[in-house]
């Protein structure tokens, strides 16, 4: 078994979801959260900030670590266990240009529910809801958009 490390970022703007839509050759298709490896020497952190702003050209700052989510997958010479940092980002706007060499063909914000309802994954579903409820807590602390819990 191999172990390999991703992070990623739920990322928000004016309360819309940062989504991603692949696809390759027609055979892996669907919405996903912006994510991916870590390179050697780097921090978490700025593997989700620089992931997600190579995947969809948005700047974004971290918030808050939401927490981890794990999955198998395989591939022609092993299985592959990965895990997945996911941080709660915001977004300086709107703007997004999805990376058509991991191809990325369209991203774009969506509301909560449409975004719980549009990812292919289950374990990207839990990750948005955590986030999300995060968002609303800090929003109803007036602490959204603030610099308070840097």
């Amino acid at each position: 078994m191999v172990e390999a490390t991703s992070c990623g970022g739920v990322v928000i703007f004016r309360g819309k979801i940062l989504l991603l839509y692949k696809s390759y050759k027609n055979k892996y298709e669907g919405w996903v959260l912006p994510k991916g490896t870590v390179e050697a020497g780097e921090e978490y952190k700025d593997t989700a900030i620089r992931e997600v702003l190579e995947e969809t050209g948005a700047k974004a700052s971290i918030i808050k670590y939401i927490g981890k989510s794990q999955y198998t997958f395989n591939v022609p010479e092993d299985t592959v266990a990965k895990d997945v940092h996911w941080y709660l980002m915001m977004s300086d706007s709107y703007y997004s240009k999805p990376q058509r060499e991991e191809y990325f063909v369209d991203s774009g914000y969506y509301k909560f529910h449409e975004a719980y309802h549009l990812l292919k994954f289950a374990n990207e579903r839990i990750i948005l809801e955590k986030a999300y409820n995060e968002y609303l807590d800090l929003k109803k602390s007036n602490l959204w958009g603030s610099r308070k819990y840097f």
